[in-house]
């Protein structure tokens, strides 16, 4: 995963010593070692600051651009701006003040939540730009309540009262999505998950992207993979999201093979998997002891799709190796990876050592 450019900003444009007493205190607070290894161990540690500094920088200066900018560079400087909470924050402060910069940031950004896409909703409707709003909302991979109510609020302000109001069947919809989220494994989950479909058919409500893979996830969890299947094929327009939904649910109740024919058409169909899909991927690997293909998927994270490889990835090929008691491989991963090894990943390492022992 690639750091963002400059692209927004000249870090030489203005001189610390000249901006005003809070923005140099902020900056100052926002300077920790500049070594690689400090920023990537104290990430964890600092991420929640700086999100929460560039919020309050927005109410401190909201039109003092060289601060904005300034602190933009000691992120990119410092590393922090693939981790989405920042590089939220700092959207956030950019769509308040340089609406131009906040595009080019949004662009750019590796992965996106849904609050930065409620944060571009929301500046492009201040900017009176509806239709790229509503462009903006459809292109959503997921909805939550907060970007219907963005979008609502977006027609509302413009006085388009009848496309706002014809959004809240919809938003009926999304709110019984996240009931659907929460109907885990068991009984009881699964016939209330088949109470809230019946009610869905039964209302005639399309099966778009975001219900039809909230069902598709209900499923899964509840290990009705049949279901799931069958929910996914009457999905229209499939995204990464309801494939990576249906792979890691095969995946977690144990269909190996099932899971690795989904990624193959996951491929065939031209959908980019994210570092998620490959969790599932792998994780289907070790539960049905498949090395070779565990091996294969891996490489093909950064090699492929040149995504940055997580502790997650690395911890599966771990025991991936240790449960097939090849524990010079497994051992050999854990000297070799780039993340410090957790307790997950030697807990599995020393499992496998005492299965093999």
């Amino acid at each position: 995963m690639h750091p963002l450019n400059s692209a927004v900003f000249n870090p030489q444009l203005t001189s610390i010593h000249s901006l005003p007493q809070s923005g140099r205190h902020l900056l100052h607070l926002l300077k920790p070692s500049t070594s690689t290894r400090g920023c990537n161990a104290n990430l964890s540690l600092s991420t929640p600051f700086l999100s929460s500094s560039l919020l309050n920088l927005a109410l401190i200066c909201p039109h003092n651009r060289p601060i904005i900018r300034h602190l933009h560079a000691h992120i990119l400087k410092l590393g922090f701006s693939p981790h989405v909470y920042v590089a939220t924050s700092l959207l956030s402060v950019y769509a308040s003040t340089v609406f131009r910069d906040a595009r080019i940031l949004f662009d750019e950004m590796p992965i996106r939540n849904a609050v930065t896409w409620n944060i571009m909703i929301t500046a492009y409707s201040r900017q009176g730009d509806i239709k790229t709003a509503r462009i903006v909302f459809d292109t959503m991979p997921l909805r939550n309540l907060a970007s219907w109510s963005a979008m609502v609020v977006a027609y509302m302000d413009h006085s388009l009262w009848n496309q706002g109001v014809a959004l809240f069947p919809q938003i009926l919809s999304s709110t019984i999505g996240s009931v659907l989220s929460r109907c885990g494994m068991g009984s009881v989950g699964s016939i209330i998950g088949k109470s809230i479909h019946a009610f869905a058919i039964k209302n005639a409500w399309e099966l778009n992207v975001e219900l039809g893979t909230r069902l598709v996830d209900m499923y899964a969890k509840c290990g009705l993979l049949k279901n799931a299947c069958s929910v996914f094929n009457m999905i229209k327009g499939g995204n990464f999201v309801s494939w990576t939904t249906l792979i890691c649910g095969a995946a977690q109740h144990g269909h190996g093979e099932e899971a690795l024919k989904m990624f193959e058409k996951m491929r065939e169909a031209g959908v980019k998997p994210n570092e998620l899909t490959f969790t599932g991927i792998l994780a289907a690997c070790v539960r049905s002891g498949l090395v070779v293909e565990g091996r294969r998927y891996f490489r093909m994270i950064d090699e492929e799709y040149e995504l940055w490889p997580r502790i997650e990835h690395f911890g599966c090929m771990v025991d991936l190796f240790g449960k097939a008691g090849m524990l010079v491989e497994a051992y050999e991963v854990i000297k070799t990876m780039p993340h410090e090894a957790n307790v997950v990943v030697w807990g599995s390492f020393l499992s496998s050592c005492k299965l093999h022992g």
